[in-house]
């Protein structure tokens, strides 16, 4: 009764009204629900031609819907949102039309195996850890740390699992050496006095699908801070020895203030050389000792 009440409400809820076509155009006006017929929002929808290169690609809006404009012709779609199955299917664009296809309805995916409880220890030759960060307000740096080591125990629960990462200071790397020398100095990360950032998880919280938060202390110039590790896991692998991996990509956003990270002389005359908010992203793979 309640979704069959939900199904009678959004069918009655005020659209806008259309927006003209291009000249010459088409569109698909695209609706998503997940398994019980309700919208899914912020689901990602690619639109490749028979070729198979991508057209264009957007996300579902809070009522499930997406509406792209094309050229005349046969396109593939592919419907992806974590924790569901890929849908695949052909629409047919016409011009001067808007084609509102058959709703796409995703089932949920099997759950990923989870690692065997244990201790499993990253592989920095198969991993990486990258930042990207705004120079003078402008255009983007992007940089890497090329040393780095630690571990992951993983709990009976995965809820009780820790992990541990520490990067080598000196090891910054955003591929002009000048720069990275000004990284290094005492404006900076003065990896002389710090010359580690050092972080620990200590709480796993799932979020649906592949999704987790690791939740943790970041010690980063001689501050320590809380942060999130928004993380995708990606399952279990047989690497070419024969050695169980297990692998994820996370992200997060760093506010360099937090960490008192100051280039002092150009802030002083109201330049800001290093945007204020710095975004991390790791590529992790770690292997359990035989």
């Amino acid at each position: 009764m309640p979704l069959a009440f939900l199904h009678r409400l959004r069918d009655r809820m005020p659209h806008r009204p259309a927006s003209p076509l291009p000249g010459g155009a088409g569109a698909l006006d695209l609706r998503v629900d997940d398994p019980v017929g309700l919208p899914m929002a912020g689901v990602t929808v690619s639109v490749r031609n028979l070729g198979a290169q991508e057209v264009t690609q957007g996300r579902t809006d809070p009522n499930g819907r997406l509406t792209v404009t094309l050229r005349p012709g046969t396109y593939r779609l592919v419907v992806t949102s974590d924790g569901f199955r890929p849908v695949r299917c052909e629409a047919e664009v016409v011009a001067g039309e808007r084609t509102a296809p058959r709703p796409i309805a995703l089932e949920p995916a099997p759950a990923l195996p989870l690692p065997a409880a244990g201790q499993w220890r990253i592989d920095p030759d198969h991993s990486a850890i990258r930042f990207t960060a705004r120079h003078i307000g402008l255009a983007e740096i992007h940089g890497r740390f090329n040393r780095f080591e630690g571990g992951l125990w993983i709990g009976e629960r995965m809820a009780d699992s820790r992990v541990e990462v520490a990067i080598e200071a000196a090891s910054i790397d955003t591929g002009v050496r000048m720069r990275d020398e000004h990284l290094r100095s005492a404006e900076f990360l003065d990896v002389a006095r710090f010359p580690y950032l050092q972080f620990t998880g200590e709480r796993f919280v799932h979020k649906g699908g592949g999704r987790w938060a690791v939740q943790g202390v970041l010690h980063l110039h001689g501050v320590s801070r809380t942060v999130q590790l928004d993380t995708r896991y990606l399952g279990i692998g047989t690497g070419i020895a024969g050695e169980t991996r297990t692998a994820c990509q996370a992200v997060t956003e760093l506010h360099r203030e937090d960490f008192t990270l100051d280039w002092r002389k150009m802030l002083a005359k109201g330049i800001a050389a290093i945007g204020a908010t710095i975004r991390v992203e790791l590529d992790i793979q770690a292997i359990r000792p035989e």
